[in-house]
């Protein structure tokens, strides 16, 4: 009675084998359209995928508005959403009243020096009439003191007219100082109309960052794409590069899938590919190999054997181009699982299963 046991259990588990075997056969033969597939053209499963970009904000703040739902399609450069600007603009508005007071500032600077100019211009003159007085007073005293020596005029009036010759020196050196005095303050002057000058400069500066931060405030989707997850919400106090929104890139949707050893060591890069997804098995996706890894992903601790060597997998990708996408961008959606088809063999002609078949 026991050895009929033992026989039953046994083929009970044979049958369970032989059934999964079956059910194994059966998907691999829907897998490939009914049909193994040909010499020369290999086979990966994947997931449709696509570039994601983080629309952040540049600066912390808190958060006022969003313009889109998750799913929205937006355009390169659409503002999506826009950061609580209050404070910005009152800095804005303090520095333009400055920048007004700066101005102000340059006019007064610039007309302290027109007034040391008209100051020299009248010191010039003045220093004229004494350099003329004195030239005068020179040559009374060089005559006086001739006549003196010869007697025929009084001592005394060359002592009168030596003493008017040594004032009139005394007033040039007077006029000249007076002059260099003047154009010091003419150069301070000058000098302060430069600083005032750069000052309007530096606030203006100081207005074109805060405008720039006030342009940052509204967020832009870098790209055109998808929106995948709205992160934070409206309200929400964010860090400076806080992320707000996702967004799906789709100019860059491919399937990453891996191949043996033997297959990637003989597939080129920009081979012709088919991807075709589960959830629409009727229609095949036009790829092209955009990327073969040059290191292993999956390798066995110790690699002897050619049988070994042949468990090496290697991380294919296979792109879709961006006019199809461009085309079909609202049939798009990442994270579908398919398979994808490539050809190792360019000589190989693609099976029939595998023609392209669009929407």
């Amino acid at each position: 009675m026991s050895n009929k046991t033992g026989q039953r259990n046994k083929m009970m588990r044979w049958g369970v084998i032989a059934a999964g075997l079956a059910v194994a056969a059966y998907a691999l033969w829907l897998m490939f359209g009914g049909e193994e597939l040909p010499e020369g053209i290999a086979s990966g499963n994947g997931r449709l995928e696509a570039k994601e970009i983080a629309v952040s904000t540049k600066m912390a703040g808190r958060l006022d508005d969003i313009f889109v739902d998750e799913g929205d399609m937006v355009a390169a450069g659409e503002v999506v959403a826009r950061m609580d600007t209050e404070s910005l603009d009152a800095q804005l508005a303090e520095a333009k009243a400055t920048l007004n007071q700066a101005i102000a500032s340059v006019g007064a600077a610039e007309a302290q020096v027109a007034q040391r100019l008209s100051e020299r211009a009248s010191a010039e003159a003045a220093l004229r009439q004494r350099e003329a007085e004195l030239v005068a007073a020179r040559k009374r005293y060089e005559r006086s003191s001739t006549l003196a020596e010869e007697g025929a005029t009084p001592v005394q009036e060359r002592d009168d007219d030596e003493a008017r010759y040594k004032g009139a020196e005394a007033a040039v050196d007077a006029a000249r100082a007076q002059l260099t005095a003047i154009d010091a303050a003419a150069t301070t002057a000058r000098a302060q109309v430069e600083g005032a000058k750069s000052n309007v400069e530096a606030i203006r500066a100081t207005i074109k960052r805060i405008e720039a931060d006030r342009a940052d405030a509204e967020l832009k989707a870098p790209r055109a794409g998808r929106i995948q997850y709205r992160i934070a919400e409206p309200g929400e106090v964010l860090g400076g590069g806080g992320r707000v929104l996702s967004l799906v890139n789709l100019d860059d949707v491919y399937m990453t899938f891996f191949l043996s050893e033997q297959a990637a060591g003989r597939l080129a890069m920009g081979s012709e590919a088919r991807i075709i997804l589960d959830a629409a098995p009727d229609i095949v996706i036009p790829a092209t190999v955009s990327f073969v890894a040059d290191v292993a992903q999956f390798t066995p601790k110790t690699v002897e054997t050619k049988e070994e060597r042949q468990k090496l997998m290697f991380r294919v990708r296979a792109s879709v181009s961006p006019e199809l996408l461009e085309q079909y961008a609202d049939h798009v959606k990442t994270g579908l699982p398919g398979m994808a088809y490539v050809r190792v063999d360019p000589n190989v002609e693609w099976p029939d299963q595998f023609e392209v078949t669009l929407p």
